[in-house]
């Protein structure tokens, strides 16, 4: 007799961008899970040319690539490759990741990953580059989209560092008050809510009025993807039911397992 999915019969609720939810959601579905995607964020390709000519002329001349999201890494090398045809064109820059998921992210393309924090913060990060003892007066490249990179920046300039920033994409929070997803997640609730992102903690804050759960709607535990995900989660107010061990799908999958498994 085979045994029963780990997550047959729960409710999880996505919280997810649309165009990223779907390898969450694969995941859960094979587990036995019903899923219910909250598309909270919208992420969308956005970058100055200008900027970016600048930038892709003078590649040679940064010392280090700073990827703060898997959002950067693609839209950046996206553009790369479609001006360039060939990743050796990017020479000797060094590469300093975030965290795991967005170190895989840059290996998929075979490139070395030579600078990864073991906490996947932006603080982490430049504390970790600047433990190289290579910043001083070196340019570096901070890829990002439109959030959470300041401190990185003021972080990396006070270690001397010369450093540019580039956009790639623009992070927004939707609007759910029509959506289906979330009118079924109001009527009915959900075993657990997961949230891969800080920004999607914060929408789902914003939008409090578009997911009020009805009276005898099933109140959702919640799940946190990692560290910079639970800061922010912490400071609007939500709560912190289980944590993923390590900052990726498949922990975040596995905590919630262990939390609700059968």
């Amino acid at each position: 007799m085979s045994a029963t999915p780990a997550l047959s019969g729960r409710r999880i609720a996505v919280t997810r961008a649309r165009e990223q939810a779907s390898e969450l959601s694969a995941k859960l579905a094979a587990l036995g899970a019903e899923v219910i995607e909250l598309p909270l964020i919208r992420v969308t390709q956005h970058i100055e040319k200008d900027v970016l000519a600048d930038v892709m002329l003078g590649l040679g001349t940064y010392d280090w690539v700073v990827f703060t999201s898997v959002n950067g890494v693609r839209f950046f090398l996206e553009e790369f490759l479609r001006l360039f045809d060939d990743i050796r064109a990017l020479g000797l820059l060094r590469i300093a990741c975030v965290g795991e998921t967005t170190a895989a992210a840059v290996r998929a393309f075979h490139l070395k990953v030579e600078c990864l924090p073991s906490v996947a913060t932006g603080d982490a990060l430049a504390a970790e580059l600047i433990a190289t003892g290579s910043l001083d007066s070196a340019k570096v490249l901070v890829v990002a989209g439109n959030l959470n990179r300041e401190t990185i920046v003021k972080t990396l300039e006070g270690a001397r560092a010369i450093v540019d920033c580039l956009q790639v994409y623009r992070t927004e929070k939707t609007d759910l008050t029509g959506d289906p997803a979330a009118a079924d997640f109001r009527a009915h609730g959900a075993d657990a809510i997961l949230f891969a992102s800080s920004s999607a903690a914060q929408s789902f804050v914003d939008q409090a009025a578009a997911l009020q759960l009805a009276k005898d709607a099933k109140r959702p535990l919640a799940g946190s993807i990692g560290p910079q995900t639970s800061e922010t989660m912490k400071s609007v107010g939500l709560p912190i039911d289980f944590t993923a061990k390590t900052p990726s799908l498949d922990s975040l999958v596995a905590a919630l397992a262990k939390k609700l498994g059968r």
